[in-house]
């Protein structure tokens, strides 16, 4: 991804500033009639659904990073000290990973192998085999 320089006029709208220094317009893509025809109803529904969606890619998330190991529920649960209703509750997307079990978790993927000895969790990674 590049990263592009910008720079919000006084007028508010956005330039792209290049190399140069110059600035160039950038197009829009924002239909501000619909914006301003948007009701209150319709945020609050779009809100719903992004909540429910960010829900969902939460919970396959969690259930991939154990399945990255190759073990149940129970047996993952057992390993990081939760119970096993909640390893089911952050799958099954009822329940959000937050603080110290949202850090756990991103150190067990960013971290496979430092995870699979402090843990004990499968050796192999591989799916379908089950480490006791």
């Amino acid at each position: 991804m590049a990263i592009v320089k910008a720079r919000l006029k006084d007028d508010g709208r956005v330039v792209k500033v290049t190399a140069s220094g110059r600035e160039r317009s950038i197009k829009s893509s924002i239909d501000w009639a619909k914006v301003d025809t948007t009701t209150e109803e319709e945020i609050a529904r779009q809100i719903e659904e992004d909540d429910a969606e960010a829900q969902q890619d939460a919970a396959a998330y969690a259930r991939g990073v154990r399945e990255r190991f190759g073990i149940s529920q129970e047996v993952f649960a057992e390993r990081i000290g939760v119970s096993p209703e909640t390893v089911r509750s952050w799958e099954q997307g009822r329940r959000s990973l937050k603080g110290p079990a949202k850090a756990l978790l991103r150190f067990i993927a960013r971290e496979p192998a430092a995870a699979r000895r402090a843990f004990k969790l499968g050796q192999s990674g591989k799916k379908g085999k089950r480490t006791a």
